[in-house]
């Protein structure tokens, strides 16, 4: 009996594998240290292999991949009704081996290591935004409890910065100031890393001709273009693009009290941080599942 479909469940350490026959008879079940992962699945013959696509996944496609498997990645939250039992390792094994051979299942397509590159370079520049807003907050506190407030906005934070170097200015004791160098010295470093990143991404949108296509589309600039182009890998996947801006999150939020429905009003979290405004028309529109289980720039 020759093994023809696999369902591997990811975990940091210890996987689990359940492969089944051409009859659908359980022949393999099997836990595997991360080391023993590329060791066995070279020593079987070519298979479907189903993966969730969640943390590592696109990684361990591209190896399995390489040994001349089929892998397919399947959205985490259409596995789960194909749990038989408690949730544990062999069950989502299972389920995942049952799911990946439905014929109305969808699948995620199977990101590069380039792609992920650069949604590491946008998620680390997420971050280091973050951080940097943070900064800003704490400095603007501590000064207010001085009496020191500048008008808000960060290009207004060098103000603040040279009166916190001023060391003539009395209004903030030594003591003090020591502590708000180190945070002011912090928030500049922030600004040249977050600097160097948009850097790397505009030089990688520049040679990627679906990013700068994208930059055509009105009120897209290289950042959301180079997000999309690596976030959203095949566009046929969605049945319009109704369907698509609702998986972007570009619709208005449905329960905001400062709005009646049908009229335009506040939109969601992952369409402010893209930066469009959709139509109303796409308030109705029913977003399929995240290919890959996260937000287009959460990356």
């Amino acid at each position: 009996m020759q093994v023809i479909t696999i369902g591997l469940d990811l975990a940091k350490h210890v996987f689990q594998v359940h492969g089944v026959d051409q009859e659908g008879r359980v022949i393999l079940r099997r836990r595997l240290r991360r080391a023993e992962v590329v060791r066995f699945f070279s020593s079987l013959p070519p298979c479907l292999v189903g993966i969730e696509a969640c943390s590592t996944a696109h990684h361990w496609a591209r190896e399995l991949i390489g040994l001349g498997h089929e892998v397919r990645l399947m959205p985490p939250t259409y596995v789960k009704p194909y749990v038989k039992r408690g949730k544990n390792d062999a069950a989502d094994a299972e389920a995942i081996c049952e799911a990946v051979t439905r014929p109305n299942m969808r699948f995620v397509p199977i990101k590069s290591a380039e792609q992920q590159s650069v949604l590491v370079l946008h998620r680390a520049r997420d971050l280091l935004i973050r951080q940097r807003t943070m900064l800003a907050n704490s400095l603007r506190a501590h000064c207010a409890e001085f009496g020191i407030v500048v008008a808000q906005g960060m290009a207004k934070l060098a103000e603040l910065l040279a009166r916190i170097a001023d060391e003539a200015d009395t209004h903030i004791p030594s003591l003090a100031r020591g502590c708000l160098l180190v945070l002011g010295q912090q928030l500049q470093e922030l600004q040249l890393k977050i600097g160097e990143v948009e850097r790397a991404l505009h030089g990688w949108h520049r040679s990627n001709e679906v990013s700068r296509r994208l930059e055509t589309i009105p009120r897209i600039g290289p950042i959301t273009a180079s997000a999309l182009a690596v976030t959203v890998t095949d566009p046929t996947l969605f049945r319009s693009g109704r369907h698509l801006a609702a998986w972007l999150g570009l619709v208005p939020r449905q329960n905001s009290p400062t709005r009646q429905r049908g009229s335009p009003g506040h939109y969601s979290p992952a369409a402010r941080r893209i930066g469009q405004c959709p139509k109303p028309a796409l308030r109705e529109a029913h977003a399929p599942e995240p290919q890959d289980g996260s937000e287009v720039l959460r990356r």
